[in-house]
């Protein structure tokens, strides 16, 4: 495991992945902390759909992409719906989402692009972020895989849709599974059990998990499952082991969120780039 929190000179905390080349990607996850958002939203909510002020969210997003050496203007961002398009972006893209919800990707939960200087962001709150490095070709991309994500595969539909559109494969590609809710804390009903067993067959009692009389699920180990079944060697497959939940000092979390808050949890970011 190699992730790690690091304030950076603007007195700004980074999430990081020491197995990512700095010389080829921009990448961090953003925590809660350094912001103007007010309650419930305290800090650095980086989401412009979940009821917070519009102007404190534009505000945070200069704030954090300052932090990175980029503008509003750069990234871009999509409308997630716990589903599994991928989108391929380009030039022409740049800036989609950025100032305008209405204006990002519609309906999709990954990004890839092989464009240098073009960020790519995605927002959690316990969900879990899949980065991706091609090292050899020289492409990003990041999915968003929640629970509904990760039982239809995106981070393996990721993976696939960089293979055939940049020639990416497993041996030259690292990834990063980034802080997100953990199986200590991730809780389901026995509905979602017989989702688990028909998406993992093989796997189904490492992702599982019964528990003092309740059931949990293991997103982390669901993902690197998917992507070792594509041929990815376990060591290019780097896990945060980080739980929103558990650090929710740090991290924005629905779960760790007060009842009558929750559908006003902010969240954090995870933002990809190629080096100019």
């Amino acid at each position: 495991m190699s992730y790690f929190l690091k304030r950076n000179d603007q007195n700004l905390w980074h999430g990081k992945f020491s197995t990512f080349p700095e010389d080829i990607v921009i990448h961090a996850i953003s925590t809660k902390i350094g912001g103007v958002s007010q309650k419930p939203f305290d800090g650095l909510n980086l989401a412009l759909h979940v009821g917070d002020n519009p102007e404190d969210v534009l505000q945070n997003r200069k704030i954090f992409l300052r932090s990175l050496g980029y503008g509003i203007e750069d990234i871009v961002t999509p409308q997630q719906v716990h589903g599994d398009k991928i989108f391929r972006v380009e030039e022409k893209d740049r800036g989609r989402g950025g100032l305008n919800y209405e204006d990002s990707i519609p309906e999709t939960d990954a990004l890839i692009t092989n464009v240098p200087d073009l960020p790519l962001m995605l927002c959690f709150a316990d969900c879990v972020p899949v980065m991706f490095v091609d090292v050899e070709n020289l492409a990003v991309g990041i999915a968003h895989a929640g629970r509904k994500g990760t039982i239809k595969k995106i981070a393996a539909k990721t993976f696939r849709a960089m293979s055939e559109e940049f020639g990416t494969k497993p041996e030259d590609c690292l990834v990063g599974i980034a802080p997100s809710i953990g199986p200590c804390c991730y809780e389901v009903g026995e509905e979602v059990v017989g989702e688990c067993e028909s998406s993992f067959p093989n796997n189904f009692g490492e992702i599982v998990i019964r528990r003092d009389g309740k059931i949990y699920i293991d997103l982390w180990q669901a993902n690197k499952i998917q992507l070792l079944e594509e041929g990815f060697p376990e060591e290019n497959i780097d896990v945060a082991k980080e739980c929103t939940r558990c650090q929710s000092g740090w991290y924005f979390s629905y779960r760790a969120a007060s009842p009558e808050n929750q559908n006003s949890t902010g969240r954090i970011a995870a933002l990809i780039s190629l080096r100019g």
